[in-house]
Formats: structure tokens, sequence, C-alpha cells
């Protein structure tokens, strides 16, 4: 018998309360036939007494067969117990109890027939025991193909009791394994990798089985699937039927039947009084809480003046790649623009230790692991709303050291301090000015000296310079290596709190921050254009001075006899 469910589809509910207040409510009934030439027929006017039922059927008046038949409502609560027609029949004989829950099924099933029969005769139910919730689980398909094969992973997911686990003491002789497996082996992991998410389930069934032929298990169709875990999440398939109308299952048998069914939440309703007495107690349950976690905090946290932005940062400088000699070391300081400060105990500069370098691939690195931590303070005033601010630089040199500790210029470089919070990995290039000819080089390599720059920000525009154009013609430089830093920003204002207008003019700065980051970027091409532009001078002017050089060469062999 085949069965196809429409309009069907799931829905997740979460709720502080005890999932025991659960209560659904379901009506089923026949619908008309679908098939053209088949109409729905009367129930017969005689119909055989149901299995399990003799007990009761001479005491008192009973509705006429049909109408139990053909429409039927129940209220179910959370993971309770209907019996169906097969389980009545199955636990009539205790002989065909094998376990103890079909004991207590089998006297539960007595005590319904003394007090005059189970009431419900399509609806009935499977908990979160049954058996069938262990096959339903263990059979459930991932796909929806016909021909489907499980998976190992499937298999073993199915194996999986995915439910709450009895809350029963444990004995300290009844650990026979090993809570720590120190050398797990191969198999060992792939049959222990899956998660055990504890969920208990609820099934409530349907018989849909001819007049008179109840208590057939081709018959069950599942009309609801409530699961619940421990986190308050209700999953309910299908979902409450509303306003969406009822649902439907087709049924191929000796006619073509059609049944439907709504499913309602009948749960009780909290009183007004009882809401109000809830919230009371989570506002007070909330007020303690945040009590605890202000105690945690204490009363030294400092917070910013309105229209302030605390900037902290604690950096790294990870290591420095692709330079010529060993033994390196970086000196690196912060400038502050206008509008910017910082505490008097905060040191705006540092030096690393020197570090030896090891080859990786192609490259020598040398690994600083240097941290430093700075606090900078940025105060909005009427400049910051007329001309775009500056964000602080941090520049920095990298020297070597040789034997005879004489130190020599290896790269300059610098960066921009991020203007959004969090984690920023950086790899700056570095340059270095270079003298023409091999006497700058020898002198480089055995006395040490080498040209340097005596304004270290001169690597960007310098903060003397009062002109409209710096011009760096004439100047020489070399491609050197490069530094990696890893930065953690994180921002402080009473800004992201507020919702006046205070916070509108502190947002705008930020985005003009932003914008000067943006600027900052074009800056870097424009430069990089700069120095692409003066190796190309450099590289003609090599190329002019050798062309003298050879014509000289051959004028004074043309003079010689």
């Amino acid at each position: 018998m085949a069965a196809v469910l429409s309009g069907a589809g799931g829905a997740v509910y979460r709720s502080r309360d005890p999932v025991s207040n659960l209560r659904l409510r379901v009506r089923l009934w026949r619908g008309t036939s679908s098939g053209p030439f088949l109409p729905q027929a009367p129930p017969p006017l005689a119909s055989p007494v149901l299995p399990g039922l003799a007990d009761r059927a001479g005491t008192g008046a009973r509705r006429p067969p049909e109408e139990e038949e053909e429409e039927e409502e129940a209220e179910v609560g959370w993971q309770e117990k209907l019996f169906s027609q097969f389980e009545v029949d199955l636990y009539q004989n205790e002989s065909a109890c094998q376990t103890p829950l079909d004991r207590q099924y089998w006297e539960e099933i007595r005590k319904l027939e003394r007090a005059g029969g189970r009431k419900n005769c399509r609806i009935f139910t499977y908990t979160d025991h049954d058996r069938f919730t262990n096959l339903e689980e263990y059979f459930q398909k991932v796909t929806d193909s016909e021909h489907e094969v499980p998976s190992y992973l499937a298999e073993r997911m199915a194996n999986v009791r995915r439910r709450r686990q009895d809350c029963r003491p444990i004995e300290a002789g009844s650990l026979k394994s090993k809570i720590i497996t120190w050398k797990p082996s191969d198999e060992f992991i792939r049959s222990s990798h899956v998660i055990n998410t504890p969920v208990q389930t609820m099934y409530i069934m349907g018989d849909l089985g001819p007049y008179g032929k109840l208590g057939r298990r081709e018959c069950e169709h599942i009309l609801c699937t409530i699961k619940v875990d421990d986190n308050g999440v209700i999953t309910v398939k299908p979902d409450f039927t509303g306003t969406k109308g009822a649902y439907q299952i087709e049924v191929d048998g000796e006619k073509h039947e059609v049944w439907k069914y709504t499913i309602e939440n009948a749960s009780v309703q909290m009183q007004p009084e009882d809401e109000e007495r809830e919230q009371r107690v989570f506002r007070d349950l909330y007020g303690q809480y945040k009590e605890y976690l202000s105690g945690l905090v204490g009363s030294e946290f400092e917070m910013t003046l309105p229209g302030t932005l605390r900037l902290f940062v604690n950096g790294e400088i990870v290591s420095a790649q692709g330079y010529e000699y060993d033994n390196l070391y970086i000196y690196f300081f912060v400038e502050l623009p206008n509008q910017w400060s910082s505490p008097a105990s905060q040191q705006l500069s540092g030096v690393t230790q020197t570090c030896a370098t090891k080859a990786l691939g192609w490259e020598n690195v040398a690994y600083f692991s240097y941290p430093f931590t700075l606090e900078m303070f940025f105060t909005e005033g009427a400049e910051s709303e007329e001309s775009l601010p500056q964000w602080p630089v941090l520049y920095f040199e990298v020297l070597s050291l040789d034997f005879w500790q004489r130190y020599r210029v290896e790269g300059y470089g610098s960066l921009v301090l991020p203007a959004s919070p969090g984690v920023h990995n950086f790899t700056i290039p570095t340059w270095r000015p270079v003298e023409l000819g091999t006497v700058a080089e020898l002198r480089r390599f055995f006395i040490g000296g080498s040209p340097e720059l005596e304004d270290i920000t001169y690597v960007r525009t310098p903060s003397t310079f009062e002109g409209e154009r710096l011009s760096r013609f004439g100047f020489r430089t070399e491609t050197t290596g490069s530094v990696t830093f890893r930065l953690y920003c994180l921002q402080q204002s009473k800004a992201f709190l507020e919702t006046s207008g205070k916070r509108q003019r502190m947002q705008s700065v930020l985005d003009q921050l932003g914008g000067f980051r943006q600027q900052s970027s074009v800056y870097s091409v424009l430069e990089a254009f700069q120095r692409a532009r003066r190796r190309m001078q450099e590289a003609r002017e090599s190329l002019s001075q050798d062309l003298i050089s050879t014509s000289a060469s051959t004028v004074h062999q043309s003079q010689e006899p």
C-alpha cells in the first residue's frame, strides 16, 4: 500500500517552557475518493467487533461504527502513549512480552480494558522508547532516490541513538572502557568521530486501513513527527495547520481513498498574571546576571570622553625576509597627526632584538616575533568636519650588524595603521638609498657605512614639509626585502553606544578616516609609479654612461699609431 502526503512542510520552534506542557490536537477524517469511477462507499450496516474491544461491546451505548471510522479527533501530550490496534492485539498475551517495556504496555492495556477500552480508533502514537522510533531513525533516507545506497557516514549516523540518555548513576565498577584513548587506531577514529546529538522523538500515527480491518502494519502512516532537543528547539513536521488547510494523504489500496487531517497546537495558554510573574522572574534573573558581569569588570573600567576615539593596537613584528645581510634588527616609531594624542607613559618607538636569518626556500628569513602595544586618542574638533583627518603612521628602518658591530641600512618602510578593528596582516616592501659606483658597495661591505635618511619620515611626505610639491629628483633607491606585521586593533568610543547626533557626527569622522585609507592606497599607487619612473631614469642614465665610455675607448684606440 503506497501513500502520498501532499502539502507537508516542517517548522522549527524554540520554547523556554518545559516540553511536558506541549499538547497537540489531531483531527482525521476520510475525504472524497480521488478516482473518477470510485465513489465513496457507505460503511456496511453490520460490522464485527474490533479485537481487543470485546469486553466493552455490550457495556453502555456506543457510537455507530461508521462515525468512529470516518472521523476521529484526539488530543495528544508530549510522549503520551496511545495504543494502536496492532499493539492491542500483540500485547493481549503475557507470553509475547520480552522486555520490561512490553510488560509495562501489557499492564496498561489490561487497565484500559477494565476501564472500558481505548477511546482512540485510528489515531495512535509511538513514543521515544518504542521500536518504531528505532527503525524509523535507522531506515531514514538521506536522498529522494528510490535506489539509494547508504554511505559509510549514513550507516554510522543510523547506528547513533539520537536522543537524551537516561540520567542514571554510574557505579565505579561499571566503567569497563577507558575514558581517554592515548593511542587511537585508524579504525577507532573512523568509528568514534560521529557526534551524538541528544534528541527526543515522538510520532503521531494514523491507521488508514479499510473498515473492519484495522491493525495491519502496512496501513500505518505518519501524520506528524515531533523532535525536541536539550536547547528547547522543537521541530514539527508537518507544521501546524493554521490557515493553510488540511493535509491530504492518498492511499492506494482496494479503493483509491483520500484522508485528510489537521494539526493544531492545543497547549494551555499562560494566564496574564502568570506571564507577568514569569517576566518579573526573568527580569530579576537578568538583573542579577548583569550585576555579576559588572562585578567581574569592576569599577576601574575607563570610558572615553564624548567625541573621543581610543585606539588600542597590540602589534607584532613577525619576520623580515629577502635582505642581503644577516643579523637584522628593526627600529620603528609612530607618528601622530593633528588631533591625535597618547598617554605620557606610552612609548611610540622601539627597537627589536638582533635576529639571525635562516634559509626558507629562495630567501633568508629572520623571525622576530617582537610584540608592542600602542594606545592613542583621536579627539573630534572643528577641523575634522572641514578637512580630512590623518591616521597614525608607523615608520620603520631595517638594519644589519656585522662581526665588528658595525651597522648597515637594509631598508625603509611605512605602514598606515588600520582604520577598522580586528586582526590585520601586512607585508610591507622596503627600499634603501644607494650611490653610484663600485666604491660605495665596497665601503658598505668592508667598512659598514651606507647612505641613510636624516629624517625617516621622508619615506612618505615629511611632517616638516610645508611646500606644495615635494621633489625627489635625483634621489636613487634600490628595492630590498619586506617586513611582515600582525596587528590586533581595538576601538573604544561612546559613539558606539549612543544614538544621538553625536554618534552621527562621529560616524562621519570614521567615514572620513576610511576615506583617508582609500586615499592612502591611491598615494601608494602614485608612489609606485614614481619609483618605477625613477628606475627607468636610472637605467637610461646608466645606459648613456656606458655609451659615453664605449665611444671614448673607441676614440682612444683610433688615435694609437
